[in-house]
């Protein structure tokens, strides 16, 4: 397929988004509308369109190539993540929509203060400003070197249109424009993963039947593993690690939560996280079957695979190996994953910072609106200078790190917010910040240090050490909560 066919593409799929926003926001853009969509969103449509936040451009190139280092244990992570979107559901969406909150964080205002509230909301600011940045790098560098280097286009400028195209169908209607961009996303992206496995299973020509059985009989094919406990893909750490990934991950990101905010009743809210993490699971097993059938693929043909398991799919469908169609497949799902991630993430740190660092919320109508406005265009320019900061570093194993990164700067959240669910003690304002700042940095000296002692190294397990770390800090410099207090769930 030629680079034209490629921008025609990409033209024509963000003509679609366009057109979607314009027709979802020309009504309303005032912030209700932008922060929680009137409150009108039906459930069944946010639960789509999570799904595409939460399968990015990483997800669609990287989840293929773990097989050929961890075969399919990935599973074990994925079986314990429902059982966390069970526990937001029934846990975290009651506490939030009784408190009718537009910022999650919002929460930690009354029941930890002021300078816990700013502290959780400057955590997520950097957590997901980084990790919705390092997606969007990574597909706006395989579109600069698979078509914009061979028209000597600079990276910066490759960046640029990128972050304006999100800006532009997301500055107006917000969320109320998100939850149905990221459902058409997800279909696509969905719908591009289902014609990849199938031009796979044609170019060896297999039918259903064939397929199913050459995937179940493949080495790769194991889910488990209970025997090594040194590994970080043992089942007790992987499991447990995939029910609090998305508790953090999830119920304490405001880019999520803003969309479970946005259905009209908690009723809806709940039955959007339970259908949501039901179909988060055949999703990802069939991105690991597509891996199976790739290494498959190779050995029958005899065909050298690239070093990096990154590399594994984007090299099949850039090099012509299956043909012009599945190139198409594969850009259309990289860009759906990757775009669905930004614009929902640029919305909600929109948000945050609107809400909980200016509080605009407070001010008259027009005021707010003017100031959001602003704070959409400067998040998308810091935006866009971070993907620039990877381009500088150059360093793709950054990409590979996020739910590493995830699980150092998410962990005083889930310490912060667990301390204010379940405890009836109150700390000391002014410490706050101190204890989630040395909570990760003590995380990431034993880490070292174990590692040097004993050759052992954290994987995800190291969000929960982090959130216990902020938990128990926050324990020793608290106080009883007086008759007085009160408990804000």
């Amino acid at each position: 397929m030629e680079n034209g066919s490629v921008l025609v593409i990409i033209a024509a799929y963000f003509g679609l988004l366009l057109l979607t926003a314009w027709i979802t926001g020309r009504k309303n853009s005032n912030n209700a509308a932008f922060f929680l969509g009137n409150k009108r969103s039906p459930w069944y449509i946010v639960s789509i369109g999570m799904i595409g936040t939460s399968l990015s451009g990483v997800t669609f190139i990287s989840v293929p190539g773990l097989v050929r280092q961890t075969d399919m244990s990935y599973m074990q992570l994925i079986f314990g993540f429902f059982f966390g979107y069970a526990l937001i559901a029934r846990i975290l969406l009651p506490l939030y929509y009784k408190l009718k909150l537009t910022s999650i964080y919002s929460y930690l205002d009354g029941r930890i203060g002021r300078r816990g509230y700013r502290t959780g909301a400057c955590f997520f600011l950097l957590s997901k400003l980084v990790g919705a940045a390092a997606r969007l790098y990574l597909v706006v560098w395989i579109l600069q070197t698979g078509v914009f280097d061979q028209w000597h286009i600079p990276f910066v400028v490759t960046a640029f249109i990128s972050v304006f195209l999100v800006w532009l169908y997301t500055f107006r209607g917000g969320i109320k424009t998100i939850i149905w961009t990221d459902t058409l996303q997800a279909v696509c992206l969905v719908a591009m993963l289902v014609g990849i496995i199938w031009q796979v299973k044609e170019r060896m020509n297999l039918d259903m039947t064939g397929m199913m059985q050459l995937i179940a009989d493949s080495e790769h094919f194991r889910l488990f593993e209970f025997k090594d406990w040194g590994s970080t893909q043992h089942f007790v750490k992987q499991f447990l690690s995939g029910v609090f990934i998305p508790v953090v991950m999830t119920g304490l990101d405001q880019d999520m939560m803003q969309k479970n905010l946005s259905c009209r009743n908690l009723k809806d809210a709940q039955r959007n996280m339970y259908t949501y993490g039901t179909a988060f699971i055949p999703i990802n097993f069939l991105f690991l079957c597509l891996g199976i059938l790739l290494l498959a693929l190779a050995s029958q043909q005899q065909i050298a695979l690239p070093a990096a398991g990154d590399e594994l799919l984007p090299f099949f469908c850039t090099s012509g190996l299956l043909g012009s169609v599945t190139l198409l497949f594969f850009t259309i799902g990289i860009i759906a994953a990757a775009f669905s991630s930004a614009d929902s993430a640029l919305t909600a740190l929109t948000t945050s910072f609107c809400v909980d660092i200016l509080g605009i919320e407070k001010d008259a109508a027009p005021k707010a609106r003017q100031t959001r406005m602003r704070v959409h265009v400067l998040m998308s320019a810091v935006f866009m200078l971070v993907i620039i900061l990877f381009r500088m570093v150059n360093s793709r194993s950054l990409i590979d790190a996020i739910y590493m990164i995830a699980s150092y700067t998410y962990g005083p959240l889930l310490g912060l917010f667990a301390f204010g669910l379940f405890t009836g003690r109150k700390p000391r304002n002014a410490q706050v910040p101190y204890v989630c700042i040395a909570a990760p940095l003590i995380c990431y000296a034993l880490d070292y240090g174990v590692f040097k002692c004993a050759g052992y190294k954290f994987g995800y397990e190291i969000l929960m050490l982090n959130g216990a770390l902020t938990f128990a800090g926050l324990w020793f410099r608290s106080s009883v909560l007086k008759n007085k207090d009160t408990i804000q769930h």
